[in-house]
């Protein structure tokens, strides 16, 4: 871990993004023992940090493949303390709709475990329709732990997640390496298209 740390730049944008990933433990620790608005403060300050990181990164022009690398981890850290805390507080809400809960998480370690077989990363793209989804996940998991369970919200949130997951293993199968800032199929297909000629 020592050489992982040393190895990245200390820009802040990595420094949100590694705030993110190390406190994945200790949230998961507070989901485990009952503290939940400890837990749901947390998942707003990650949530947050989400979203400054790639803003400033922009901003102050330090986008790097090792801050899109770091970040990914980071929102894969962040969205398993999300699904942890709905399984853990929610589930009565979520029952109902368990089977639409089961796929969405099988396609997405599906999606994941696939990437990573494949092309040696276990996150995302940063797709636009992975931003977008982002957004509406993040947003989902604060209305869920802040205000309750509201049903549309829920599936639009599992609808983005299906689009999101089968367009990460579509991009799986026409890269030959792994990329960051992907755009979306669209543009992988294109450009696949352009490298046959």
């Amino acid at each position: 871990m020592k050489d992982i740390l040393n190895s990245v730049p200390l820009t802040v944008p990595n420094i949100l993004s590694l705030y993110r990933l190390l406190s994945f433990p200790v949230v998961l620790l507070l989901i485990f023992s009952g503290y939940y608005n400890l837990f749901v403060f947390f998942m707003w300050l990650n949530l947050t940090t989400d979203i400054l990181d790639g803003w400033i990164a922009r901003r102050l022009k330090q986008v790097s493949e090792t801050g899109a690398k770091l970040d990914g981890l980071a929102d894969t850290a962040t969205y398993i303390l999300g699904l942890t805390g709905m399984v853990v507080y929610k589930w009565v809400d979520l029952q109902p709709f368990a089977r639409l809960f089961y796929i969405f998480i099988g396609l997405f370690i599906i999606s994941r475990l696939f990437s990573l077989l494949k092309l040696g990363r276990f996150y995302g793209f940063q797709t636009y329709t992975g931003k977008a989804a982002g957004y509406i996940h993040g947003s989902f998991f604060l209305v869920l732990f802040i205000f309750g369970f509201y049903k549309w919200y829920y599936l639009l949130m599992i609808v983005s997640g299906f689009i999101v997951f089968v367009e990460n293993m579509l991009i799986t199968i026409y890269l030959d390496q792994p990329r960051s800032n992907v755009r979306g199929i669209w543009w992988v297909l294109k450009d696949h298209k352009f490298r046959q000629r």
